[in-house]
């Protein structure tokens, strides 16, 4: 889907990127001090150039002219070595700014509710994190390069042109108000091709992603060409939005040559009549030209500076557009922490929908759990087995009615405490690009060594752990691609169990695990729940034959509850699902 960006003034995402700038104003000032010196050095040449012309040479003064020949040789090296300390202090501001920002959408990322993921490509977040930020480095660096100085050489070229001669000053610069008039109106049409870039990029990337994280599924159903085509339609959008973008952008540069050439037939042409009539020497018209060309040198800097200001604005709206987001899950500056549980869990007439859903995923739902009782969820997909889940993690709060733990409304609680006191295992199990110990420590960041084997050894992972080459150090890959589903499913058993959750959520944990692997993980499981309110969402009914109670669901709502033995001698929905999959297993023997 197409990001809807709010639209926020320039000015005000200037301001925004300055609050970045903020605490590094004293090494931001001493680089504007180095740059004012700079341009003061290079402007104050011309007038130097129409003294040595108007007085040393005229008088032929050799003596005066070698003095002055060397005061702007020193006076240059002066500057070139200030602009070097200007140019890598900069550098190094910019890069921690950068830093900063990237820290600060990745910060408020995490916090995000399951909305944000659920409506966004993966890709296109990354291109926040990634692309927009470094699209700010330019505006960042250009900001104190190029328009401080700028603006300044512009301001102080058009003071000492002044003070040389107003009327020839007056005639050179009537040109400037046109130009500006074009630049700003090309500039305003540039910048709404430049939007329409960023989105194109964006796409480009999510795409790209998608499809490579979805790779096996392309090679499986031998779609690598509707892959490409795919792919060829996002990079074709990216490259036509891009040169539409160039093109609206440049044909502001005819313009400014032209100005430019007018203007120096403007110089001519009234210093050939000044001079004429003796109000104007050679070395004031020679001044004029050297001060022209500077003026000119800065108006095409800031032209750039402008290209990259409109192209980092769409940059820094999406970025502050998403630190803007507020998440769904927020916590109240007046709720406390959620001492450590016992374990009992009450749905009290709780309704939710997902968002854009018309039909509520689950419907004036009502139960109680007694701490440390083993319960399953059961029934078809889409039923509302994990939505009640994620309710109990609070991942997502209720439209209506409360979730409530130890008699606690969880919206009064802080969600850390809450989550820290849980354990969630999902049919695909997340391994991150680390080591097998690393992933199980996940779990308790501070367990030692011995915790971990001892983690794995309950779930009986230890044994194909040490088969590894390097053992526990063995790197899993990314998303643990090189272990089997079962493999991964084991680790994630042992991260769980070391984290010691008060609250357990299996999510059709075992579903990936073969009969075999499954009988051997079962003691582990059974050693995992000791103690722990556990809910069990499983398809698979002969895993869940000994849980306390069962609830089934059927479209957003429980139509049955009770144990095993008690729904099969109800003969009603549980019966049904049952009796199908026995009969479904038994024809498949």
């Amino acid at each position: 889907m197409n990001d809807i960006l709010h639209e926020s003034s320039k000015i005000q995402i200037v301001k925004r990127l300055l609050t970045y700038v903020k605490p590094y104003k004293l090494k931001v000032t001493l680089v504007i001090l180095l740059l004012l010196i700079v341009m003061a050095c290079n402007s104050v040449t011309p007038y130097l150039m129409k003294i040595s012309i108007d007085t040393f040479v005229a008088d032929k003064n050799v003596k005066a002219l070698f003095l002055l020949g060397c005061g702007l040789i020193l006076m240059n090296v002066f500057s070139m070595i200030l602009s070097g300390i200007r140019t890598i202090a900069m550098s190094k501001i910019t890069n921690q700014i950068l830093v900063d920002i990237r820290h600060s959408l990745y910060t408020h990322i995490q916090t995000l509710s399951f909305n944000f993921f659920d409506n966004r490509p993966v890709g296109k977040i990354i291109s926040r994190v990634v692309g927009d930020v470094n699209a700010l480095q330019n505006l960042l660096n250009n900001s104190i390069v190029n328009l401080i100085p700028n603006v300044f050489t512009i301001i102080l070229v058009i003071c000492l042109m002044l003070i040389l001669n107003p009327m020839l000053a007056g005639i050179c610069l009537i040109t400037m108000p046109l130009l500006l008039f074009a630049m700003f109106y090309i500039q305003i049409k540039a910048d709404n091709k430049w939007k329409v870039f960023r989105e194109h990029r964006s796409s480009l990337i999510g795409y790209t992603h998608e499809s490579l994280s979805g790779m096996k599924v392309i090679q499986g159903f031998s779609r690598k060409y509707y892959a490409k085509d795919k792919f060829d339609s996002h990079i074709g959008n990216h490259a036509k939005g891009f040169m539409t973008a160039v093109f609206t952008q440049d044909f502001f540069w005819p313009f400014l040559t032209s100005f430019r050439g007018l203007s120096m037939v403007i110089l001519l042409g009234s210093g050939y009549l000044l001079s004429k009539q003796g109000n104007l020497s050679l070395g004031t018209l020679m001044a004029f030209f050297m001060y022209i060309e500077m003026l000119w040198r800065p108006i095409i800097n800031l032209s750039s500076f402008y290209n990259a200001f409109v192209t980092s604005m769409s940059a820094g709206e999406r970025i502050f557009d998403i630190l803007d987001t507020k998440s769904d899950i927020v916590d109240e500056a007046s709720i406390k922490d959620l001492p450590q549980i016992k374990g009992d869990i009450e749905f009290d007439h709780v309704t939710f929908s997902y968002t854009n859903a018309d039909i509520p995923a689950l419907k004036n739902t009502s139960f109680k759990l007694k701490a440390g009782e083993k319960i399953a969820l059961v029934g078809e997909t889409g039923a509302g087995k994990t939505t009640i889940t994620n309710l109990i993690s609070r991942f997502y709060d209720p439209t209506f009615g409360s979730v409530k733990i130890d008699g606690v409304d969880i919206k009064d609680v802080t969600v850390e405490s809450l989550r820290s006191q849980m354990g969630i295992m999902l049919q695909d199990s997340f391994l991150f690009s680390t080591s097998i110990k690393e992933n199980i420590r996940y779990g308790k960041l501070n367990a030692t060594d011995e915790e971990v084997i001892q983690a794995a050894k309950a779930v009986n992972a230890h044994e194909f752990i040490e088969r590894l080459e390097k053992g526990y150090d063995t790197d899993v890959n990314e998303r643990g691609s090189r272990l089997s589903l079962g493999q991964r499913q084991l680790i994630a058993f042992a991260r769980a169990l070391i984290a010691d959750p008060r609250i357990l959520i299996l999510d059709e944990a075992t579903a990936n695990i073969d009969t075999e692997t499954e009988l051997l993980v079962q003691e582990g499981i059974k050693k995992l729940m000791e103690g722990r309110t556990s809910i069990v969402i499983a398809h698979r009914l002969s895993t869940i034959r000994d849980c306390d109670k069962i609830f089934v669901l059927s479209k957003g709502r429980i139509v049955e509850s009770g144990t095993h033995d008690e729904l099969l001698k109800n003969h009603g929905y549980y019966y049904k699902l049952y009796s199908a999959q026995y009969s479904f297993l038994k024809q498949d023997a």
